[in-house]
């Protein structure tokens, strides 16, 4: 499982960039109406270059979608890439996932709250518990109408805090307002199992902030370290 997340990759260099700050794991858009979103091929070319300095037990890469079928999944990403589904994806699509292979990877169900309600994502995991089809983790993001996160929206950290039993005892990934000046109190407020962000270290959308980049990590490791010793 990973810990520090830089979502909405969209090129080689920034990739790379995630990777050297120390950051284990990234995430590639292919949601097309997002200013992030990156095509099959660029995704091709980009886990390429990361993998040739990178193992996946080093660097985890997530194809992240939004309401694809699982055609559509199956096709955009090489084997290696985990999964992240972060739309309004029936449970049945996590077993129909399953099915096609792509169990022994990491998949992650993103749920957004905008009032501290996770009434509706304790029965969706319900669900996919009977069906045989739990996500490896939850993703808690923060709600804005009409969009599929990325907003830069902060979360009730306290809602994260308490949240893991309602939602099958699953490792939680806090994510929504993360930024390199936030990410630590963040921490330690809502002690997830791990933090995600991508706006909060943009210089534009689509395009990191290498400073930015390098300050989240920096600051969010220590914070996991310091959480470490507290247990």
């Amino acid at each position: 499982m990973y810990r520090i997340k830089i979502c909405g990759i969209a090129s080689t260099g920034d990739a790379l960039l995630a990777a050297e700050a120390g950051a284990d794991a990234i995430g590639l858009n292919f949601y097309e109406q997002s200013p992030r979103f990156v095509s099959p091929q660029r995704a091709s070319e980009i886990v390429a270059a990361v993998r040739r300095d990178y193992a996946p037990d080093r660097l985890a890469i997530f194809g992240v979608f939004v309401n694809a079928p699982a055609e559509q999944v199956l096709q955009a990403v090489p084997g290696e890439i985990d999964v992240q589904l972060h739309g309004d994806e029936p449970a049945e699509l996590l077993a129909e996932l399953r099915q096609q292979g792509i169990g022994p990877r990491s998949l992650v169900r993103a749920f957004r709250s905008a009032d501290g309600n996770l009434a509706a994502a304790a029965s969706y995991l319900q669900t996919c518990q009977r069906l045989g089809a739990l996500p490896q983790a939850v993703l808690l993001d923060a709600h804005h109408p009409g969009t599929y996160g990325g907003t830069g929206q902060r979360l009730d950290w306290k809602l994260v805090r308490d949240a893991s039993d309602q939602l099958a005892g699953l490792p939680i990934v806090l994510a929504g307002g993360l930024t390199p000046d936030n990410v630590a109190e963040a921490i330690r407020a809502a002690r997830p199992a791990a933090v995600d962000t991508a706006s909060g270290v943009e210089a534009s959308p689509g395009k990191k902030d290498a400073a930015k980049v390098r300050a989240f990590v920096a600051q969010a490791r220590q914070a996991f370290e310091q959480l470490a010793t507290v247990k």
